[in-house]
């Protein structure tokens, strides 16, 4: 059990830090960046609980909001999970593969399976897309795309931390996970506009958005409208 009397230790005051087996590295090192994009990453799920947490039950006339409910129970137990799993993988990043401590438990292809099934699930209860989507929605929807952004970030960066310490630094596993982790959280944000009947918001090419004017004319004509107010 993990017994923590204080935080502030100075330790890391010179720029370096230690990892799981006691080593002591910059902070600048490739291994701590994934630790870091771990950490971040697992504080965002925090925001997108909450913000799934935070889906009004009703509408703004009083009748039931459909679906509501189980965003909140289906959202806030796959987060928890995930949660708790990403500091799973970031014990297990903070060290060297032969230095991990024998009695750490690491994610598994059992973990990595779930997050498929689930998506499995989720998806039965979509549209299938005929249009990318663009990273918006409602505030959990948002939240999630961003998510899934730092997702790749730490993807990419565990790659890059296998290119500087040799193809042993990192278990293919834990690039299995955090790949299908990038598409969970996409699929998962879908099903929370499905379920709630909001609409999604494809993305429109260029070539078929026509000439743009902007906003420059809107805000022109409310300037004129204030002026008529202001006459009344």
């Amino acid at each position: 059990m993990v017994r923590i009397d204080r935080v502030h230790t100075g330790g890391g005051d010179s720029g370096e830090s230690s990892l799981v087996d006691g080593s002591r590295r910059s902070k600048s090192d490739a291994r701590f960046s994934v630790v870091g994009d771990c950490d971040e990453l697992n504080s965002l799920l925090g925001v997108a609980r909450m913000e799934c947490a935070r889906v009004p039950m009703r509408h703004r006339d009083g009748g039931d909001r459909k679906g509501a409910g189980r965003v909140h129970f289906i959202c806030d137990s796959a987060l928890s999970r995930v949660q708790h799993e990403l500091f799973d993988l970031g014990a297990e990043l903070a060290c060297p593969p032969e230095n991990l401590p024998d009695f750490m438990v690491l994610i598994n292809d059992d973990q990595s399976n779930v997050l498929v099934s689930d998506m499995d699930a989720w998806l039965s209860q979509t549209e299938p897309l005929t249009s990318f989507i663009l990273p918006a929605g409602g505030p959990p929807q948002a939240m999630l795309h961003h998510a899934r952004t730092v997702t790749r970030r730490l993807e990419r960066n565990i790659v890059r931390l296998r290119d500087i310490e040799g193809d042993g630094s990192v278990r293919p596993l834990v690039l299995t996970y955090v790949n299908r982790l990038s598409d969970w959280l996409f699929v998962l944000s879908r099903w929370i506009t499905a379920v709630l009947g909001e609409e999604e918001m494809l993305w429109l090419p260029l070539g078929k958005r026509g000439k743009e004017d902007g906003i420059a004319g809107s805000i022109h004509r409310q300037n004129e409208n204030d002026s008529d107010f202001d006459q009344i």
